[in-house]
């Protein structure tokens, strides 16, 4: 069959990669074409665009781009048509996404496929009535969704594990190096760990990694190592680390987790994965202006926090220090918790194994192949 695959950036390439291989494996005359990444290319196909040339992130960038957006879009429908594929598969990245899916449902008999939700629970709901006239079959890997889509909207949709989950239970499954060996691989001491995982996008190491650098070094006893962002310069960090005792890593944000005793992390992925590594964490997300942020986000955001383990599990699992609650004090004070009170970080990691039960078995991608290729035979 033929599968036509649209993602909008990095993490959706990755996710999607997976995917087609897993669609491999269930259809081995499995044809793709797609706007996605080096991660889908490489597992075989036509790539019609990069998703760089389509990811522009803010009100800015996107007022700024409109044309090029509008150009994209156009391009992306004319393609659909043109190729006639079993299925179109959307990979997150709404704002496309859905006006993509709108477009093919109105035009074409197509059935539209979405792999990884859009985050409507969090904001913008009243999407629900185009993703129901729009979307054929929904594929879901937060276990929380199921309550929101189909309880809240009854809307059938599918769980089928989290990706997050398989890339983590595959890399501690492949890896045997011990943190000395890491230590001594990377010039580093053999003092304990903190990792700051700061963001993958520069406003976010900005805004969040001086306060987290003057809060951790407050603990002369543990290393500073900070993840370092595909995409970011070293160059870039440096403006902000001035003489803080800090080694950036790049490329070893899993190795990092899996020898880190405390971690500071922004909100995301990366809250998730730092869960799954067992590695107590606080989770630090400054804004600008924090306490009008803090006031819109209780009168805006649908959810009672932002942290992927605190949303997964359904109630607070690790601290999160957001907007106005997000200062140098608050995340030292934290810190020393996670670090030095034994009970705390025990509860902690008690809600990781809540978390995990959560989540279910690895095998996301697998299983969403099996449904899909079971539907489309159907």
């Amino acid at each position: 069959m033929k599968y036509y695959l649209i993602v909008g950036e990095a993490s959706g390439d990755l996710h999607a990669s997976h995917l087609m291989t897993a669609l491999k494996e269930e259809d081995p005359q499995a044809e793709f074409r797609f706007f996605g990444g080096d991660l889908m290319a490489a597992v075989g196909g036509t790539q019609v665009k990069h998703y760089k040339e389509l990811a522009y992130m803010g009100f800015i960038p996107v007022l700024l781009h409109l044309r090029t957006i509008f150009a994209n879009m156009k391009r992306c429908k004319q393609d659909i048509l043109a190729w006639k594929p079993d299925v179109l598969i959307l990979v997150d990245y709404p704002g496309f996404n859905l006006s993509i899916a709108e477009f093919v449902h109105a035009n074409t008999s197509i059935p539209v496929y979405y792999y990884i939700s859009p985050k409507i629970w969090a904001w913008k709901e009243y999407r629900i009535k185009n993703i129901k006239r729009d979307v054929d079959e929904l594929f879901s890997i937060l276990p929380f969704e199921v309550e929101f889509f189909q309880g809240k909207h009854n809307y059938p949709i599918h769980y089928v594990g989290n990706p997050t989950m398989d890339e983590v239970v595959a890399f501690k499954a492949g890896y045997r190096e011990t943190r000395g060996e890491f230590c001594r691989k990377h010039g580093l001491s053999e003092k304990p760990i903190i990792a700051l995982l700061a963001g993958s996008r520069k406003q976010e190491i900005k805004d969040n990694l001086p306060d987290m650098l003057r809060a951790a070094s407050a603990f002369p006893e543990y290393q500073l190592v900070l993840a370092g962002a595909p995409g970011i310069a070293p160059e870039y960090y440096k403006q902000y680390v001035g003489d803080a005792p800090l080694t950036i890593l790049f490329n070893q944000t899993y190795p990092l987790l899996q020898h880190a005793t405390a971690a500071l992390v922004t909100s995301g992925t990366a809250t998730l994965e730092t869960a799954l590594f067992r590695v107590p964490q606080a989770v630090c997300y400054h804004t600008p202006l924090g306490k009008l942020v803090a006031y819109l986000k209780r009168k805006i955001l649908k959810v009672k926090y932002i942290s992927l383990v605190n949303l997964i599990a359904d109630k607070e699992v690790v601290k999160e220090l957001v907007a106005d609650t997000m200062t140098v004090a608050h995340v030292r004070q934290e810190l020393q918790r996670l670090l030095h009170d034994e009970s705390y970080r025990q509860q902690m990691l008690t809600g990781y194994d809540y978390l995990s039960s959560r989540l279910g078995e690895a095998g996301a991608p697998r299983h969403a192949a099996k449904q899909m290729v079971a539907l489309l035979k159907r």
